[in-house]
């Protein structure tokens, strides 16, 4: 049975791509939260993923149509993640109630911190596009729901079911007793990145497009942005539409590690020249950008691995270093066979992340789906003092 990969090649440009079910009148944020957007942006700030965590969030994987025969493998690895997460935090697992069970079975219950398995609907293993979005500031704390709408690829043959996901940020928030702030624009979790001090990295590709945000200039989706994530400047790098379901999130592009240093996804040895087009573009955009408190941006490049030699070798495979996830005195990474690869990473993300140990994990199945570890996670931040 095939594999619906969420970064396959679309078989449509961005022009056919359908508007979103909701039109080109995106919600504005509603009176149910006790948090409104605005509010948002003159108190709460989205935090950078460094900051002290309370929890992680996750999500067992539930369709079999989506994953094929590989579903019981990925699952596998999405409990190799959660274990490895929890020595360091707590992990929330996700899961349809009438799989609960498995989840906590082959989770487990030995590790360090724990993870809990709770039953909220889901549909994917994808909780960092279609979790909440945190944002904190002192004594409080909002999600931001963000209006998943399935990467915008409904009418595509690349669409996959996505109604419980896109309930799963109103249900979590509710279940743990955190204000929602429902974001005036339509995205993603891995279509933000920030330095925690107001400066925001995204690509045009992923949000400034009709599949989302129908109508919209990028000027519209830049304030709609600083409002509801309460930063103060947004650098956007061009990406790439319609080639990947993600249309180039910048969570496999671009990462701050800290103000003003920003690691950069650098393409391997076969990879599509497409891609290394992309990298140039982005390179060029961060070589002369500054931060929202006017410094010059630092710029490190973290090399995928030689495609010859990972284990994963298909088209769809994600061979980037770049999707990592930062927990509570660790960086999770994936390795993929390439020794020097793995070895020059583990190295690179030790130096930029000094204090935290570096954690090397086998994602084949996840990867072999498009995705990383930083896309299979959301972190809640803890409230600041």
């Amino acid at each position: 049975m095939p594999v619906t990969s969420r970064r396959g090649l679309l078989k449509f440009g961005a022009a056919a791509l359908p508007l979103m079910a909701f039109g080109a009148a995106l919600p504005a944020a509603t009176a149910a939260s006790a948090a409104t957007a605005a509010e948002a942006a003159g108190t709460l700030r989205m935090p950078a993923e460094g900051d002290r965590h309370t929890r992680t969030f996750m999500a067992w994987p539930a369709l079999s149509s989506v994953w094929g025969s590989r579903l019981d493998a990925v699952r596998g690895d999405i409990a190799k993640v959660a274990y490895e997460i929890s020595r360091y935090e707590p992990v929330v697992m996700l899961a349809r109630a009438h799989q609960a069970d498995d989840a906590r079975y082959v989770c487990g219950s030995g590790a360090y911190h724990g993870i809990t398995v709770v039953e909220i609907e889901n549909d994917d293993l994808w909780i960092r596009d279609f979790g909440p979005t945190f944002v904190v500031g002192p004594g409080a704390i909002a999600g931001v729901d963000t209006n998943f709408n399935g990467w915008g690829k409904t009418g595509t043959p690349y669409y996959q079911p996505f109604a419980n996901d896109a309930a799963a940020a109103a249900t979590i928030l509710s279940q743990y007793g955190v204000d929602r702030v429902q974001a005036s624009f339509a995205g993603e979790g891995g279509a933000l990145e920030t330095d925690g001090q107001g400066t925001l990295l995204a690509t045009v590709s992923s949000l400034v497009n009709a599949n989302r945000n129908p109508g919209m200039s990028q000027g519209q989706v830049e304030q709609a942005l600083k409002s509801a994530l309460g930063v103060e400047k947004v650098v956007w790098l061009p990406g790439l539409a319609g080639q990947d379901i993600t249309d180039c999130h910048i969570d496999c592009l671009a990462r701050f590690t800290a103000p003003g240093q920003v690691l950069l996804d650098k393409p391997g040895p076969g990879v599509d020249p497409k891609w290394v087009a992309v990298y140039d573009e982005a390179k060029k955009v961060l070589a002369s950008a500054t931060d929202a408190r006017g410094r010059r941006l630092t710029v490190t490049e973290l090399p995928n691995p030689d495609r010859a030699k990972i284990r994963g070798r298909g088209t769809e495979f994600l061979s980037s270093y770049t999707n990592y996830c930062v927990v509570n005195g660790a960086v999770l990474v994936p390795q993929f066979g390439d020794g020097y690869a793995d070895g020059l990473a583990y190295t690179i993300l030790q130096a930029e992340y000094p204090g935290r140990d570096i954690v090397q994990i086998d994602i084949d199945n996840i990867a072999a789906g498009g995705g990383g570890i930083h896309c299979s996670t959301q972190s809640q931040p803890a409230v600041p003092a």
